[in-house]
């Protein structure tokens, strides 16, 4: 007899919705927000675009130089980054706009010495030269984006890296015949003077697929130096895909459901980049043509109002606090109304610290927070406890792409997680202009008011025991709760068999609301 055991594979969704703005994505695992971008319509410097730039300042005390590529603010390029072989790439930069070289390939290329990586940066690169740059950090508040001369260009299943001649095999593929193999047949198919980087994706792939990657790799490069031969300074010679695509690029794999778009030409790109890729996934892609907005009817747009305010709830109970200060990002961990739902202090620190880590790595990665990361957990006395948190945190941060440090928690209950910033924050504005003044205060999002009340009614009826308590609320909430059928307050008594008393209070703000006993006396909530 032969045990099945199943699976629980997670479905992932990517959701791209078209807007005057840009085009807003989502990435949607089991229905649930885990990450979300806003790509610009106006140029953007984006990490991975390459451009032709100049030498403007050179900074010897910060053995760095600032580069004018066409932001508003010059460029930061230290000297580690110029990468071993910044000589052959300048000499090569000069070669192609001289137009001493008629196309990309460096077959006959005599590549220079690689430099010292403890040198000195006025050794390598002179004021008012031109020098091909390469994105690795985007414009982050008064910063303006940081550069790399080592450039790369990434396919799906592998980098290709000019003017090195090494193959590097990703860490994560253990398998030590997989890795030989996969050496031995980069070694046998890539081009002179160009190195490669085997990505993680390509673990069982066969030749066809990861020669086609590298060539489509090596087509980018030779346009790009077609383009470099006629560009002007700050001139984008290779862009980097759309962030849509890119996401596609990374991600998709066997369990990803579908591509749900919101226009005819963003439906074509994305279809035609699958059709390339991945030409038996093709028919994920789906032009949404429903009556409502994508983003509203997949209903996005409610889950992004409550998971980028101050406060966030967590199914259980508890609640996050989330804090932005300039050097750091701060995350209070509460316990809410589940005080009282364990057997014990410690039981319940641990159960809300469980839901509360799974809960910070998905914030993470959906408002993209980067720098220094402090979570004040509850606290915890048992070391095993504090070490399964951090586990729990490492586990639930794996499917992160940014690289990123969990240290354990302290003594005093507290999390330090570092995490690589590329890219601006992530924000989303939930506060609101208030109906009850006008505008001369903010609400938080009265979107979430709703489900805060269904949430401490669902706790007060079974949790504490009450018996038909009565609801005051502003008269828009009481028609939201009382009118269509079956309406909201007929499926309680369904849920709950006991009839919800409502009383309508214009006396009360819209997000506002008071629970009362049988008795007539106000019901104290907890968080």
């Amino acid at each position: 007899m032969v045990l099945l055991i199943p699976v629980l594979l997670v479905s992932n969704e990517l959701i791209i919705n078209s807007t005057p703005k840009g085009d807003r994505i989502a990435l949607l695992q089991d229905k649930r927000v885990v990450e979300y971008h806003l790509e610009e319509s106006e140029p953007h410097f984006s990490v991975g675009d390459i451009y032709l730039g100049t030498v403007k300042k050179m900074v010897t005390g910060l053995n760095a130089a600032f580069i004018d590529i066409g932001y508003e603010k010059d460029a930061f390029l230290h000297y580690h980054d110029l990468g071993p072989n910044i000589n052959s790439l300048n000499k090569w930069t000069k070669d192609v706009i001289a137009k001493r070289v008629n196309s990309g390939k460096l077959d006959n290329f005599k590549l220079e010495p690689e430099i010292d990586k403890h040198d000195n940066i006025e050794k390598v690169l002179g004021r008012n030269t031109p020098i091909l740059v390469q994105v690795q950090k985007e414009p982050i508040s008064t910063k303006g984006p940081r550069l790399t001369c080592d450039i790369s260009i990434a396919g799906r299943y592998l980098v290709l890296v000019p003017f090195s001649n090494g193959v590097n095999i990703s860490k994560k593929i253990t398998s030590k015949a997989e890795r030989q193999r996969l050496h031995k047949l980069m070694m046998s198919v890539k081009s002179q003077n160009f190195g490669v980087i085997v990505r993680t994706v390509a673990e069982g792939k066969d030749v066809e697929e990861l020669e086609r990657d590298l060539r489509e790799s090596l087509a980018k490069w030779e346009a790009g130096m077609k383009m470099l031969r006629e560009a002007k300074p700050r001139d984008k010679v290779i862009g980097e895909m759309s962030r849509a695509t890119s996401m596609l690029r990374d991600l998709l794999n066997e369990n990803f459901d579908s591509v749900i778009v919101d226009t005819p030409e963003l439906f074509q790109e994305a279809k035609n980049y699958v059709h390339n890729i991945a030409p038996d996934k093709e028919k994920i892609v789906k032009l949404h043509s429903g009556k409502s907005k994508v983003f509203e009817q997949l209903g996005i747009e409610k889950q992004l109002k409550m998971l980028f305010g101050r406060s966030v709830s967590l199914p259980g109970g508890g609640y996050l606090i989330v804090e932005h200060t300039e050097a750091l990002h701060v995350i209070d961990v509460n316990s809410g109304n589940k005080s009282n739902t364990e057997q014990d202090q410690e039981a319940t620190a641990l159960s809300v610290n469980r839901e509360s880590a799974k809960e910070i790595a998905r914030q993470l990665r959906l408002r993209d927070m980067g720098g220094i990361i402090v979570i004040d957990f509850i606290d915890m006395k048992k070391a095993e406890n504090k070490k399964l948190i951090q586990d729990i945190m490492k586990d639930e941060m794996k499917a992160d792409r940014s690289k990123y440090t969990i240290l354990p928690l302290t003594k005093f209950g507290l999390m330090q997680i570092t995490r690589q910033r590329v890219r601006p924050e992530m924000n989303v504005v939930t506060s609101e202009n208030c109906p009850s003044c006008g505008g001369t205060g903010k609400i938080t999002a009265s979107i979430a008011v709703s489900d805060v009340i269904e949430h401490n009614l669902e706790h007060i009826l079974l949790k504490q025991n009450e018996k038909k308590p009565t609801i005051l609320l502003h008269p828009f909430l009481f028609a939201y709760f009382t009118k269509g059928f079956p309406s909201k307050r007929l499926k309680w008594y369904l849920k709950y068999k006991t009839w919800i008393n409502l009383v309508e209070d214009s006396s009360l703000a819209v997000t506002d609301f008071k629970f009362q006993n049988s008795h007539g006396e106000l019901i104290e909530l907890n968080g």
